[in-house]
């Protein structure tokens, strides 16, 4: 898709972070809300895994790279309450990004079963016993922290819509 003329747009790379970290995620989502349904299908949960740990990376990566690139601005006639709802969210999406592979690379630890990437090299395990505290919170909190971002990820995507179908500003075209 061509950019509209004149309109501001994130960069090459941060476009490229962006949907590359937002596919994976979604697939993620999708692999581990439905692994056990899988499971005669396919062994789903190595790739989950695996995934899991490039999104822990690509998002390091993004937030570097977002700490050392602005952001376009949102157009001028945007609510200060809509900015504040668009930075709150896409903090909270940094804090997921990160949250939800390290949970999970702490209930890997506490597995009898081996974690690598993608079948190239082991991944370090935490010292984590199984079912100990830690395992547990872990648990519950990669849980949690996956159907926030099923929520996170719906008004995402429905504020980027408004923006393009109802406002008819450019704002998910920055993004394009």
């Amino acid at each position: 898709m061509t950019a509209a003329v004149g309109v501001e747009r994130y960069n090459a790379v941060a476009r490229f972070l962006h949907w590359t970290i937002a596919v994976i995620i979604i697939g993620n989502i999708i692999g581990g809300f439905f692994h056990d349904a899988l499971e005669d299908v396919v062994n789903v949960m190595p790739l989950h895994k695996s995934f899991g740990l490039t999104v822990l990376v690509l998002s390091l990566v993004r937030l570097g790279w977002r700490m050392a690139h602005r952001a376009p601005p949102l157009p001028a006639h945007t609510p200060a309450w809509e900015r504040g709802a668009a930075h709150l969210t896409h903090a909270l999406f940094y804090v997921l990004m990160i949250g939800l592979p390290m949970t999970g690379w702490l209930v890997s630890s506490g597995s009898k079963y081996p974690l690598n990437w993608f079948g190239l090299f082991d991944v370090p395990k935490f010292g984590i016993t199984p079912d100990g505290a830690i395992d547990g919170f872990a648990h519950e909190a990669h849980e949690i922290m996956g159907w926030v971002a099923v929520a996170l990820i719906v008004l995402h995507v429905g504020a980027a819509l408004r923006h393009h179908f109802v406002l008819k500003d450019n704002v998910l075209r920055r993004m394009a």
